[in-house]
């Protein structure tokens, strides 16, 4: 199905602003699998009305691969290109499903003088159901047991825990907790700028004990808010060959099916 989304330079040229400007990211542009969050989180936006926007090919990577892996140069380039389109509309409140982008904009953006209320989707959504706004059911995913894994750079980074356990409950799931969860949760191995390259020598890949920690929950739903994380629990999933039994959804996906 398709959704009707405005760029920004569509809503400039008739002098209008969003309520929200949908900081999409490269996995959410990209990736195959999390092209279909994007649809989510868009399918949730157009079904409230939600006045939002998007850049388009206006929007570039945010630089946090970059800086992680130690590229600053490559880092200050991209975020001061993306500083410069951003100001230049005005933008004043920013949504993003990605946590690295969403740390990157809020906390890293403004020492280059990018300054904007910048939201992870995970909150924007626990605001949308909290305000009576989103009126959620349970639908497909009532009655079941569905554990959640932190993301770092929600986490441990910027403190977010509460949001996106709220968004999980309000669906009448009933939320299992792994034994490493909240400021004790086990990265899914992605961080840092691992995401791409090859992992080092060891004795088991990180993303396969994380795995293991959801699996040992049973759980028939691991619930990510990440796309890093949604890849490496993915690939960890297959690689205990128990796609049948548990499956990885973005919090999006978990709202975007109870709208039907």
């Amino acid at each position: 199905m398709e959704y009707p989304i405005k760029t920004m330079a569509e809503m400039a040229m008739n002098g209008e602003q969003p309520e929200i400007l949908f900081w999409v990211g490269c996995a959410g542009s990209f990736d195959d699998r999390y092209k279909k969050v994007t649809r989510a989180f868009v399918k949730i936006l157009n079904h409230l009305d939600i006045r939002f926007a998007v850049l388009g090919t206006e929007e570039s990577c945010t630089g946090d691969p970059a800086r992680r892996a130690g590229n600053e140069f490559t880092f200050q380039m991209l975020a001061q290109q993306n500083i410069q389109v951003l100001n230049g509309y005005g933008i004043k409140k920013i949504v993003t499903a990605c946590p690295h982008c969403f740390n990157t904009l809020k906390n890293e953006y403004p020492e280059l003088g990018g300054n904007y209320e910048v939201i992870h989707h995970s909150e924007y959504l626990q605001q949308l159901i909290n305000s009576g706004r989103l009126k959620v059911t349970g639908g497909a995913f009532k009655g079941h047991k569905i554990t959640y894994h932190d993301s770092c750079y929600l986490g441990r980074a910027n403190d977010i825990y509460e949001a996106p356990r709220e968004v999980i409950q309000a669906l009448d799931a009933e939320l299992v907790e792994m034994k490493r969860c909240r400021t004790r949760g086990l990265c899914c191995g992605a961080g840092g700028g691992q995401m791409f390259k090859e992992p080092e020598k060891g004795n088991k890949d990180i993303n396969v004990e994380r795995t293991e920690d959801a699996l040992e929950t049973r759980a028939d739903t691991i619930a990510v808010a990440c796309p890093f994380c949604m890849t490496m629990l993915s690939d960890g999933v297959k690689f205990k060959e128990k796609e049948h039994e548990i499956r990885v959804y973005d919090l999006a996906e978990l709202l975007a099916s109870d709208l039907g």
